[in-house]
C-alpha cells in the first residue's frame, strides 16, 4: 500500500486518579518498535507532547522532534515521522483524552501540518500558530505566516465558522475556499482537511492537514453526523485516493451498533482507534478491507460542548 502523510495516531486518557495520562489505543501501521515504546509509557502534566497539551489546555504542534519536549525522537524518526500535533479533547470542560497525530514528509512529495488560532482578546481573525511544511514549501510557509483569516474565509476559517470538519479536494482550484491556492499549486499541495478543536480557554483552534495526491493525507477520509433523532450516524462525505476520489453512496450506522469505533467516539466525546478495522460493524469494515487499512481513527468534533460529527481516517 502507498504511504500517507499521516503516519500514526495514539490516544492518551486520564488515569483513574487523574494524575497521569495513560496509553489508551493507537494505530501505528508498520511502526512496531515505536508502538511498543508508546504502549509502555505514561505522562504527567507537562511531560512529553501529550502532557504539554494537557498542561496548557490547548493543541500543541511540534514541527520537529529534535531539541523539544518529545521523548521518542529516535523511534519516531526510524518510523518516518518528523512532526506531530497533540489535541486535548474536552467535553463539558472535562478532559476526555489527548489525541496525538504523527505525520511524515517524503522527499519530492508535498505535505503540511498547520495549527490555526483565534483569540478574541487580540483579533477578530484566525492566525497561524505554527506549521510543519517540509522541503520545497518555503513560499507557502511564508505566506501562511502572514495570512489573517476572517471567520468563514479560507479552509481554517470555514471550519471555524461551521464548527465542523471541512475537506477540499482541489486546493489550487478553490480560491474561494483556500486563499493560498496559487502558493499551494507551486508547493504541490492538492488536498486539505481542516478540523476545529476546542481548548480550556475562550479561543478556538483549527488543525489543517494538507497533502498531494501522491502522498495522500490518509487512505480514506469520511465524515459522519448524527441524525436529528439521535438514532444513527450518517455518512455525509467520503474520499479515497485508492478508490478514485469521492464516494457518492450513502451509509448509516445505528447508534446501537456494538463495537463501532465511530459510535463510541460520538457517545464518549473522545477519539477511538481500532487497529483491526476489518472488525468494525457496517460499511467501515468493507471500506477498510477494500483499501487494506491497518487502522481506523475516529475523531469526535466537539463544538459548543456537543459532539457534532465524527471524522474517520483510514490509515
Amino acid at each position: 500500500m502507498s504511504a500517507t502523510f499521516i503516519k500514526a495516531a495514539e490516544v492518551w486518557v486520564p488515569s483513574a486518579d487523574g494524575t497521569l495520562l495513560e496509553f489508551g489505543c493507537g494505530g501505528f501501521g508498520p511502526a512496531r518498535s515505536f508502538a511498543t515504546i508508546s504502549r509502555s509509557m505514561c505522562f504527567g502534566r507537562g511531560e512529553g507532547l501529550p502532557g504539554r497539551a494537557w498542561e496548557e489546555g490547548r493543541p500543541v504542534l511540534l514541527r520537529q522532534f529534535e531539541g523539544t519536549i518529545f521523548q521518542r525522537t529516535a523511534a519516531a524518526r526510524t518510523a518516518g515521522m518528523d512532526c506531530a500535533i497533540a489535541l486535548p479533547m474536552y467535553l463539558h470542560d472535562r478532559l476526555t483524552a489527548v489525541l496525538v497525530v504523527f505525520c511524515g514528509h517524503v522527499p519530492g512529495q508535498a505535505g503540511a501540518l498547520e495549527l490555526w488560532h483565534h483569540d478574541p482578546r487580540i483579533t477578530t481573525d484566525m492566525t497561524l500558530v505554527d506549521g510543519a511544511y517540509g522541503p520545497g514549501a518555503q513560499a507557502f510557509e511564508a505566506i501562511s505566516q502572514e495570512t489573517y483569516l476572517p471567520r468563514g474565509v479560507g479552509l481554517p476559517g470555514l471550519a471555524w465558522q461551521r464548527g465542523e470538519a471541512v475537506f477540499v479536494e482541489d486546493l489550487p482550484a478553490a480560491p474561494g475556499r483556500f486563499l493560498r491556492n496559487e502558493e499551494a499549486a507551486v508547493a504541490g499541495l492538492l488536498r486539505g482537511l481542516a478540523i476545529p478543536v476546542g481548548s480550556q480557554l475562550a479561543d478556538r483552534h483549527v488543525v489543517a492537514f494538507l497533502a498531494s495526491a501522491r502522498l495522500p493525507l490518509a487512505h480514506r477520509i469520511e465524515r459522519w453526523v448524527p441524525d436529528a433523532a439521535q438514532a444513527e450516524l450518517r455518512r455525509v462525505e467520503a474520499f479515497s485516493e485508492l478508490h478514485g476520489g469521492r464516494s457518492s453512496g450513502s451509509a448509516q450506522l445505528p447508534l446501537a451498533s456494538a463495537g463501532s469505533s465511530l459510535v463510541k467516539a460520538l457517545q464518549r466525546g473522545m477519539p477511538v482507534i481500532n487497529d483491526f478495522p476489518a472488525d468494525e460493524p457496517g460499511s467501515p469494515a468493507a471500506a477498510a478491507v477494500g483499501i487494506g487499512a491497518t487502522a481506523l481513527v475516529a475523531i469526535p468534533v466537539v463544538w459548543e460542548n456537543a459532539v457534532v460529527e465524527v471524522v474517520a481516517l483510514y490509515l
